[in-house]
């Protein structure tokens, strides 16, 4: 009989435990800072199976980003192409964007993957006029 008891308390202990994680959820949080394409790709955000993360280019030639403008999905990564004349980089603008920090390239590219949604403006360091966003969804 005390046997009997024991494991009852047990399994009422355990399903206590079990209930408890059910409601704070277990395991850690990522922030889900974005990374350049140097390191692994990471993404806090759930994608469906079948949607493949989509890369996106942006040209750096002839004093301008172009297109200028462009939206992609959380995952997706952002290349921009240099061909100019004279050299330009890629500087996030805001706290948001911190992590968007080129190089100075005049030939060459650097590539950014996006982990989280928001909007991030962009310009070169070099000419502050040259200016983009990229929207992520």
């Amino acid at each position: 009989m005390l046997f009997d008891s024991r494991v009852k308390s047990l399994r009422v202990a355990t399903g206590f435990a079990v209930l408890g994680m059910l409601l704070t959820g277990c395991g850690s949080e990522d922030s889900g800072s974005p990374t350049t394409t140097t390191a692994a790709p990471t993404s806090s955000a759930v994608r469906p199976t079948d949607t493949k993360p989509t890369a996106v280019t942006v040209d750096v030639d002839d004093m301008k980003f172009s297109p200028d403008t462009v939206t992609v999905r959380v995952g997706d990564t952002v290349t921009w192409k240099f061909a100019d004349k004279v050299p330009h980089s890629v500087q996030g603008i805001g706290d948001k964007a911190m992590g968007i920090n080129s190089p100075i390239f005049d030939q060459g590219e650097w590539s950014y993957t996006f982990t989280m949604p928001g909007t991030y403006r962009y310009l070169c360091s070099l000419h502050p006029e040259m200016r983009g966003t990229v929207t992520v969804n």
